[in-house]
């Protein structure tokens, strides 16, 4: 989920798993090697427990797995507290919210003192498009990956309690900038997007972590920058949010913008398109990310496209049970529709008449925040013969007095 996560870069390629001549995984030979053994004990080494575990995480589902120590996160303090005080942030919160405590892993477990950090691949093939009038889903969220991706760092946590340590699991938390726990543990490096790279991988992944007591031997190396003298990310950007190489601007950013409650930026509505969860355009002309992008069959149900009408047309209780793995802000649904208001003025058929009953209907809809941005909508499909003249509450009329131009 894009720059409030603080968007640094790649891991070292985790070894996939010996195995023996029955062609089972590591996992027997680690639990044998680690119950003859206890942890605590100073003949064990730490390295050895270390790759033991990366080991396990890789056979469990993780494309990459890496540790690193559970040290302050000194540079991304910096920048999150940098970046807050410029207002970048746009209001976001997330580990912007309390950069102290989301740089400070012994805020969440004070004696701890290593974090292994796992990546899941969310790079899956685009379904086809069955439905008109449809808007895109940003990938991350087109199946649960998350929920992959925390089956894989359970393995590992369990394997930890098994063994006598405390474990935490740390997956899409504020508790933890994620990016740069994976950057430090070697995972990769922060591309000029903000995202994490992973080493010959790209940046589809969806990071976690498992924070533990347990004395664990660090990744040797961070990854060095690959993107060279490659801006595509820069100059792809539909609202050139990317303001520098790594920083992204909140206020200009889609993907922020869409989960921002109150009035849509009018500056950015047009750039909007037919976005309704995220924005995925820098990361879709990113060399490394498009060429070796590990591509696989999601679990589950894929969704790509949603219907606009149907956001339009269904109750709360439907669109908070359709979209429940959504953030929507104080999971209020009129922000989604606000959203699909948009994209509808974007990409609907002035001609057709279902639109045109829709937009009549939120034209009079008791929430202004709506009525608002139907006014946009109706207008920039031209069908300005809808709108009312005036309207009591002075969002609504602030709509009225600067209509935009027809698509």
């Amino acid at each position: 989920m894009p720059e409030w996560c603080l968007r640094f870069g790649i891991v070292q390629l985790a070894k996939k798993p010996d195995t023996n001549s029955s062609g089972s995984a590591l996992k027997p030979v680690l639990i044998s090697q680690i119950k003859s053994q206890p942890t605590r004990h100073p003949t064990v080494s730490s390295s050895l427990y270390a790759d033991q575990l990366i080991a396990l995480g890789v056979a469990s589902g993780l494309h990459r797995v890496g540790v690193t120590r559970a040290d302050i996160l000194s540079r991304a303090r910096e920048v999150l507290t940098e970046r807050k005080s410029l207002g970048l942030h746009n209001e976001m919160e997330f580990t912007y919210r309390n950069p102290i405590r989301s740089t400070d892993p012994t805020s969440t477990m004070p004696n701890a003192r290593s974090i292994i950090v796992g990546a899941r691949s969310y790079a899956t093939q685009m379904p086809l498009k069955q439905i008109d009038q449809s808007a895109r889903i940003a990938r991350y969220v087109w199946a649960d990956y998350y929920e992959q991706l925390r089956h894989g760092l359970a393995q590992i946590a369990e394997q930890l309690k098994s063994d006598g340590w405390r474990a935490i699991i740390l997956a899409d938390d504020n508790s933890i900038v994620d990016r740069e726990v994976a950057y430090q543990a070697g995972l990769g490096w922060y591309g000029k997007n903000a995202n994490l790279l992973i080493e010959g991988a790209g940046s589809y992944f969806v990071l976690g972590s498992v924070l533990t007591n347990a004395p664990l031997a660090p990744s040797k190396s961070t990854v060095k920058d690959g993107c060279g003298s490659c801006q595509r990310c820069i100059d792809k950007c539909p609202t050139q949010a990317i303001i520098a190489s790594g920083v992204v601007d909140a206020r200009k950013c889609l993907a922020w913008l869409l989960q921002k409650p109150g009035i849509f930026d009018p500056a950015f509505r047009v750039a909007l398109g037919d976005r309704i969860y995220g924005c995925d355009d820098c990361q879709e002309v990113c060399p490394p990310t498009v060429r070796h992008a590990i591509v696989e069959k999601p679990h589950g149900k894929t969704k790509a496209w949603v219907s606009v009408m149907k956001i339009l047309n269904s109750d709360d209780e439907t669109l908070l049970e359709n979209f429940k793995a959504w953030y929507i802000a104080d999971r209020d649904p009129k922000w989604l529709r606000r959203n699909a208001l948009i994209i509808l003025g974007n990409i609907g058929d002035a001609s057709d008449e279902d639109t045109q009953i829709v937009l009549k209907r939120y034209l009079i809809d008791r929430e202004p925040i709506l009525r608002a941005h139907a006014v946009w909508a109706t207008a920039r499909l031209g069908l300005n013969n809808l709108l009312p003249s005036k309207d009591s509450d002075p969002i609504v009329q602030d709509e009225l007095n600067s209509l935009p131009s027809v698509k």
